[in-house]
């Protein structure tokens, strides 16, 4: 039966640093494990505090990044070095402070045709994530942020049928939102994926979280939520949930 858990913080800075505590923790865990750890990125102003609370503790604790390989689970068709690329977030606010090495830094070039930029993401995290009886990653965890319709990824309401339908890993779409051309992971290896956590952050999200929770519900969060046996939902918005 599909379930999750949900915790909740005062604030979008609590919200972080809980998760980013929660996840060196788990790292720490696994110093000794010589296995990749393949870890999925999303984009927004949450993940840029999370990623910035992770470089912020990482040093003053006993983990290794040294078998972690990082993908993305959405990625804007916009060159490395714009300031809307979900990579160069993540490479100016977590990669580069913690020295992470270019071999495990699997970004999707979202400056090409963004067709070929999905098939290239698909093989390259599929050469190197276990993969399941139906062909998809198994990652170890994939962080995601919601929006105000519940959209996770780049999956959005609009794209919920076609990407269902898809087997592919990684999907162009036309999201509702500026910049319009995007490149995200499907519904399949988010559901394949052993670890999900959700990073709820934000004003005027509270009806889109609800609906996610609900049974019949018709966001993208509540569809990977009824995918998934267990998922964790971090918000710092208030409830009742």
């Amino acid at each position: 039966m599909p379930s999750h858990e949900l915790f909740s913080f005062a604030t979008d800075d609590a919200l972080a640093g809980a998760v980013a505590n929660r996840w060196l923790d788990e790292l720490a865990a696994r110093a000794d494990d010589p296995t990749p750890f393949c870890v999925a990125l999303s984009g927004g102003r949450i993940a840029k505090k999370f990623f910035a609370a992770v470089a912020e503790r990482a040093p003053t604790r006993s983990v290794s990044f040294g078998h972690v390989h990082f993908f993305w689970a959405d990625e804007r068709c916009v060159p490395p070095t714009d300031a809307e690329s979900n990579f160069g977030l993540a490479k100016a606010n977590l990669l580069d402070p913690l020295g992470i090495s270019p071999d495990k830094i699997h970004r999707v070039r979202g400056e090409i045709s963004p067709r070929w930029a999905a098939a290239e993401a698909e093989a390259e995290i599929c050469r190197i994530a276990p993969v399941n009886g139906s062909g998809q990653p198994v990652l170890d965890l994939i962080f995601l942020g919601m929006g105000e319709d519940g959209h996770v990824a780049s999956l959005f309401p609009g794209v919920l049928e076609e990407a269902m339908r898809s087997k592919s890993v990684y999907l162009p779409v036309v999201a509702s939102k500026p910049p319009p051309q995007r490149i995200t992971i499907n519904f399949a290896p988010l559901a394949a994926a052993r670890r999900v956590w959700v990073l709820a952050s934000g004003a005027g999200k509270e009806s889109a979280l609800r609906e996610s929770f609900s049974t019949d519900g018709k966001t993208p969060l509540a569809r990977v939520l009824r995918a998934r046996e267990q998922t964790i939902i971090f918000t710092d918005m208030p409830g009742p949930f």
